[in-house]
């Protein structure tokens, strides 16, 4: 396999070259167009070709690897490498025309992740990160905030489709959270998300029952902005985790004990 720098730039720009698919076919895009994979969990032609697209692109650049896909066109088959594909994170978004949504690309051993690429085509920012190369956006080096107070913290809470499951520990967090913390968000892209706490704009972020392909790519650009992931439970080993928490750190111990207190 070829350094990871530079297979990280080459994935930049497949990343880049697919959401600029998107955001084209935005600008005709009906919502008879869309199928609904289960209740308001959206998929349509467009993340299909993305995929298609992305797949081929991905195939080419690196052929001894599988691939988790979100809408299945291509399979892993226990090769040494996998790509983690997510063609269109942020559907229901895109499908109201609303932003944000992104591409995102991760790539890992059967032990790690080894790069990650999230591109967000409304605001034209590339996120990426390899393994101890640190993390950037558009060629800038990423940073997580230094906020420690519960009460300066911006923070993202995402309410899953998993409604009746969720239902107790949603309720608790915005309970804990609302009018103690600086601001809550739900932004619809987990992906995005992430990469804003490593940008610093959030300070934490935390969803259940989500894909590896929604996570895996921006869990790395977090630990590469020297932020921490884990699953609700703290394990560091989440990759085949669903329920995942991404803080600047400095946060992490408190947002693990929200929902250590309403467990699902």
């Amino acid at each position: 396999m070829e350094d990871l720098k530079e297979l990280t730039e080459s994935v930049c720009r497949i990343a880049c070259e697919a959401g600029r698919f998107l955001k084209e076919e935005r600008k005709n895009f009906r919502r008879e167009a869309v199928q609904e994979k289960q209740a308001h969990d959206y998929v349509s032609y467009v993340d299909k070709e993305s995929e298609k697209q992305i797949v081929a692109a991905l195939r080419a650049l690196l052929p001894e690897a599988g691939f988790i896909a979100e809408e299945g066109s291509a399979d892993y088959n226990d090769e040494p490498y996998c790509w983690v594909v997510d063609p269109l994170d942020g559907t229901t978004n895109y499908v109201h025309d609303n932003s944000p949504y992104c591409v995102s690309i991760a790539l890992r051993s059967k032990e790690s992740l080894l790069l990650g690429v999230v591109y967000e085509p409304s605001r034209d920012e590339c996120f990426y990160a390899w393994q101890c190369g640190g993390a950037y956006v558009n060629g800038e080096r990423l940073q997580v905030s230094t906020i420690q107070r519960i009460e300066e913290a911006f923070v993202v809470i995402e309410l899953p489709y998993n409604s009746v499951e969720y239902a107790r520990v949603g309720e608790h967090l915005i309970h804990e959270l609302y009018g103690r913390v600086a601001g809550i968000r739900m932004n619809g892209s987990a992906a995005l998300a992430m990469c804003y706490v490593a940008a610093g704009r959030f300070d934490a972020w935390l969803e259940a029952f989500i894909g590896k392909w929604d996570f895996s790519a921006a869990a790395l650009i977090v630990q590469e902005a020297g932020g921490r992931v884990t699953d609700f439970y703290g394990n560091d080993d989440f990759l085949e985790g669903h329920h995942i928490i991404a803080t600047n750190g400095l946060l992490h111990p408190l947002f693990l004990k929200l929902v250590e207190e309403a467990a699902i």
